[in-house]
């Protein structure tokens, strides 16, 4: 649905169109826009990388299952199209051992990573002893010394006591030389000591002295590091795997997947790989069985669209059972007579429109022809039977709606969105992104004390009907309120005008929000319409005897407090109310809000969450300063591809059911999530919980089937297929854990709980929670290392530093400090964060600057621009994503409409003269969210996808401020501006570009701070380097690893 090559419509499409089976072997998926046929090829399975070098297997020896450096191809089912070999993504690390281990030493599992012992424990410990049931044992192990109620070191906190001894120099393990490098498939800790041990340190027979030791943060587990080393190994091509699912590699790595029969990650993650046989195993390793589903993701312009298939008056294939949809994982019996359904073991006969034969091998002879038998994702037109009342619904409406009061005439925002709404209403989205005007329609209100109609279905007319009753709402008309763009066009241009004019000198301050969004859903209820309100407003809704009106109840010293539950929940439940009426009629609500003083958000928020909306908030507002910020985030939302009227179920298969849910929307039973609008930037997290013991010997099945009408106005089915491994191995539970899913999913986990439980409560069941995982794996894998030492696994070495993250955020731990809007603001927006915004939001992104657009920068700009072209890899791999940071150079499409934005169309960045223009843009390697790793000769953009940072140095180079933002000295730096200025040099140029790559993909655009060294904003700006200590409640990274590390000691102990 959101790609630029439209997928096949009904009529139902003849056979000959499709292509046979692909015999050639493929490395990479053709660009959609060559492609000429109606749907994607059945995915290759020739072996898409050369193979890996041979290498010789040695002590200890490895079970013959993982002696391959491929895999041999799993059994295919009888339905699947002929293969020669599985295209796989190289053998993990774990499986894969070049170089015996040193002598006389026990070989250590490459997914431990050991911290010495505690002070009172043997600075030299043995080695553990190898449980039977781990993998092949890898090269490396990671011993970082772990002290308790250590602070961080840089900057010093008051209460701080100076260290008396640098930083330990690199040592080796019990007197062995460092074991040699290895290639591996997932990226170890570089430039860090094999070992470190704290007794080495200090003299012959005197004992470590804890109070005089330094824990080195160069020594912990750095996401920056780790995502650098997964995009340089894991990036490109991936094939996600049949008959189940591969691994992906992390959410900030750039991949092109190739969908072989399980669902690209962008649609779908798990929190774990390998599903654990019994709840038991959960509840002992604390690891939820959690999915985040984002059903329409943008993808990759080079990934395939899910194709859409009709199959005419037959409409979806259904299992008779458990209804589940017809997936590559359904296997025919009796001929091809019937289908066996893998989520209920039942057999559905095969209507006659949809019977073929099988082949010798059990597979249907018309494989090819039906994506829904090969493809993890894929869409049905659907049937009457599938649409309200059994109609075709119509074409949905966007309904506009401005606050017109004293106070959004007096902040410019009446003018400002009056001079360019119409211009941004041609970009209304088209079916598939086709030529043409868009068929959707449009209304326009405006609002204050009472509620303004305007009939744009005169040419060349402004006419308003106000309704002053704003108790019994209703819409004076219905058939001239919404139409077309094209015909209201001349109407829409008056009525603008007459907008500016009329309300220009009002003094009327009072607002009534609640009717006007009865309004809005009144209007679309009568025109039998899904569709969105956009509703702009500016103030407290205090107006007398208004549905919905509130009374100020804002009282900051409770933030923080065990009593903020007060404030940070609805204190009426009229806008909960609302919001549920509007999902029925699918009516979605987007805030856009302007205050300057307090309007209770957690009281409002209800209406636009419950119905899949979002808040966005511009803080004291104006429109000369904050209007083009506005005016961006306005165009995307307009924009962007959505589904209207979603309804959303997961099926799983026998012994496990869908029980927890996470995210932005309603339901009614236990089963069905209702939207009232989705698009590609809102996700939802589903918890797993069993009903059974599981057999190890089957597969774990998941299915999302999302019905929805299209902005085409067309009723459609989505469907998702995942299938996952059963294990009762710990150790492969371990190995196969998505960090970023299981990130997320504590995320939206923990604020959920913020209206029942105190904050400092939260905290401490999650740091209980990721010590309980952690010492799980301690006992169920490494139960011989010493307790001295703290145990990471390999794909969950980050859990530390992504829980304190968690713990710190505003949303669950902001203080006095902040406003009860904005804790309640940052609330709503949790539970519909997709797992790489959840990522960013929770670990901000920096960057150093003062090297962009030098000579030496343009060289390799260059030079990764050549290599850009001959691999065809483009900045929006992630569909949209933020740079991993892992290359200095990025080759990216951009429109010149977006170049004119940046104001730099005209600055010989762009080559060419197509309507796609080619701009290359430098990504300096990111730094680590500490202050530590900041350089004071240094300018650095720090972002987290809701606001940035230039940050500049006090010995910034005096050329490189002149050049940027044209003054000589930092103390002569602007910080009351917002953007960066465009300047005529190579350096303001590439910052700007770089700037503007940043904001590609978002939701929102990034609001800009410049903070100078020493200046009053450097404060907060610190609270986002979530490596450093910022206050009581939030641990630095040193600390909160000790205080985990004490809790995993008593927990085994």
């Amino acid at each position: 649905m959101f790609s630029q090559q439209p997928p096949p419509t009904f009529p139902p499409v003849p056979q000959q169109q499709f292509p046979p089976v692909p015999q050639q072997q493929q490395a990479f998926p053709s660009m959609p826009q060559q492609q000429q046929q109606a749907f994607p090829p059945v995915p290759q399975q020739h072996q898409a990388f050369p193979p890996m070098p041979q290498q010789q297997q040695t002590f200890p020896s490895v079970p013959q299952h993982q002696q391959q450096a491929f895999p041999s191809m799993p059994q295919q089912p009888p339905n699947f199209p002929p293969v020669q070999q599985q295209a796989f993504q190289p053998v993990p690390q774990q499986q894969q051992q070049a170089f015996p281990p040193m002598p006389q030493q026990q070989a250590v599992p490459q997914q431990q990573q050991a911290f010495p012992p505690m002070p009172q424990q043997d600075a030299f410990p043995q080695m553990p002893q190898q449980p039977p049931n781990f993998p092949p044992v890898s090269q490396q192990q990671q011993a970082f010394p772990s002290m308790p109620q250590q602070q961080q070191a840089f900057p010093p906190m008051p209460q701080q006591q100076q260290q008396a001894f640098p930083p330990m120099p690199q040592q080796q393990q019990q007197g062995f030389p460092p074991m040699p490098q290895q290639p591996q498939a997932f990226p170890s800790m570089p430039q860090q000591p094999q070992a470190f041990s704290q007794g080495s340190a200090f003299p012959p027979g005197q004992p470590p002295q804890p109070q005089r030791q330094r824990l080195d943060p160069d020594m912990m587990p750095s996401l920056v590091q780790v995502a650098e080393d997964d995009q340089s190994t894991r990036s490109g091509l991936f094939p996600t795997g049949f008959p189940q699912a591969e691994s992906p590699p992390l959410v900030s790595t750039e991949i092109i997947a190739q969908d072989q029969g399980n669902a690209n990650p962008k649609f779908m993650r798990s929190t774990l790989y390998a599903v654990p046989q019994s709840q038991d195993m959960v509840k002992a390793t604390q690891l939820p069985l959690s999915l985040a589903i984002c059903p329409f993701a943008k993808l990759h312009q080079s990934e395939y669209p899910p194709p859409v298939i009709d199959l005419g008056e037959i409409g979806p294939v259904r299992c008779q059972r458990c209804k589940a949809y017809m997936c590559p994982f359904m296997e025919f019996i009796d001929g091809g007579r019937k289908f066996r359904c893998p989520f209920c073991r039942a057999s559905t006969p095969v209507e006659d429109g949809y019977f073929a034969h099988l082949d010798h091998t059990g597979r249907r002879t018309d494989i090819q022809h039906r994506p829904e038998l090969y493809l993890g994702s894929y869409e049905f037109v659907a049937t009457k039977q599938y649409c309200k009342n059994g109609t075709p619904p119509k074409q949905p409406a966007y309904i506009f709606m401005l606050d017109v009061s004293y106070n959004a005439v007096r902040t410019g925002l009446v003018q400002l969105f009056c001079r360019n709404i119409k211009d941004m209403l041609r970009e209304l989205p088209k079916e598939n992104f086709r030529s043409g005007a868009s068929s959707m329609r449009i209304g326009l209100a405006t609002y204050d004390q009472t509620v303004h109609f305007y009939n744009l279905s005169q040419p060349g007319r402004a006419e308003m009907l106000v309704v002053s009753d704003i108790a019994e709402m209703f819409v004076p008309f219905v058939d001239g309120f919404l139409v077309e763009f094209e015909q209201a066009e001349n109407a829409l241009t008056v009525c603008l005008r007459e907008i500016v004019n009329n309300f220009a000198h009002t003094r009327i301050t009072e607002t009534a929000l609640g009717p006007t969004i009865q309004a809005g859903l009144d209007a679309l209820r009568s025109a039998d319409r899904a569709g969105k309100l956009f509703i702009f407003h500016t103030s407290l809704p205090v107006l007398d005897g208004a549905p919905g009106q509130l009374k100020n109840r804002e009282e900051r010293k409770l933030l923080g407090t065990d009593k903020e539950k007060t404030m940070l929940t609805p204190s009426i439940d009229f806008y909960a109310k609302l919001g549920e009426e509007c999902v029925k009629w699918g009516c979605a609500v987007d805030l856009f809000l302007f205050p300057n003083a307090f309007v209770d958000v957690a009281n409002i928020a209800p209406a636009v969450t419950t119905t899949g909306g979002i808040i966005y908030k511009y803080q004291y507002f104006d429109a000369e300063r904050d209007g083009e910020r506005f005016l961006a985030d306005l165009r995307h939302d307009i924009s962007r591809e959505v589904a209207f009227d979603v309804m959303m179920r997961l099926r799983t298969s026998t012994g496990i059911r869908p029980t927890g849910f996470f995210g932005s929307f309603y339901m009614q039973n236990t089963t069905d999530v209702e939207i009232a609008a989705l698009d590609a930037d809102k996700a939802v997290q589903i918890e797993i919980k069993y009903d059974d013991k599981l057999d190890e010997k089957e597969a774990a099945y998941f299915q999302l089937a999302v019905l929805f009408t299209s902005c085409g106005g067309q009723r459609r089915l989505r469907v998702h297929n995942l299938s996952l491994p059963i294990s009762s191995d710990y150790a492969q539970l371990y190995r196969l854990i998505d960090e970023d899913c299981l990130a997320t999913h504590l995320f939206k986990q923990a604020e959920q709980t913020l209206r029942e439980k105190a904050p400092k409560e939260i905290r401490d069941e999650l740091t209980l929670r990721c010590a309980q995982m952690l010492a799980a794996y301690r006992e169920k894998c490494s139960e011989q290392a010493p307790l001295g030492q703290l145990i990471l696994p390999e794909c969950a070495k980050l859990l530390p530093l992504h829980v304190n993250c968690i713990e710190r955020h505003d949303a669950l731990n902001g203080g006095a400090e902040l406003t009860v809007d904005d804790r309640a603001w940052m609330m709503s927006l949790v539970p519909s964060l997709t797992v790489l915004a959840a990522a960013h939001l929770l670990y901000p992104r920096i960057y150093p600057l003062t090297a962009l657009g030098t000579p030496q920068q343009q060289q390799q700009q260059q030079l990764a621009a050549d290599d850009g072209h001959n691999q065809q890899q483009t900045g929006q791999a992630n569909g949209g994503g933020m740079p991993s940071g892992a290359r200095t150079s990025t080759l990216y499409s951009l429109l010149e409409d977006e170049l004119a934005a940046m104001g730099i169309t005209d600055d010989g960045g762009a080559g060419g003269t197509d309507a796609q223009q080619q701009l290359v843009v430098e990504v300096p390697a990111q730094v680590r969210a500490s202050f530590e790793y900041f350089q004071p000769q240094e300018a650095y953009l720090i972002e987290n996808g809701l606001v940035a940072f230039v940050f500049v140095g006090r010995e910034v180079p005096s050329e490189w401020l002149s050049n940027v933002f044209g003054v000589n000295s930092v103390t002569h730096l602007d910080t009351e501006t917002h953007e960066l200025p465009k300047r005529p040099n190579a350096q303001s140029v590439t910052l700007r570009r770089l700037w503007h790559w940043a904001n590609l993909g978002r939701e929102r655009r990034l609001k800009l701070f410049i903070v100078k060294e020493g200046d009053a904003l450097e404060a907060w700006m610190k609270k986002f380097l979530v490596e450093d200590r910022y206050a009581q409640t939030s641990n630095s990274y040193v600390d909160f690893l000790c205080t985990v590390h004490r809790e995993i000691r008593s927990i085994l102990s």
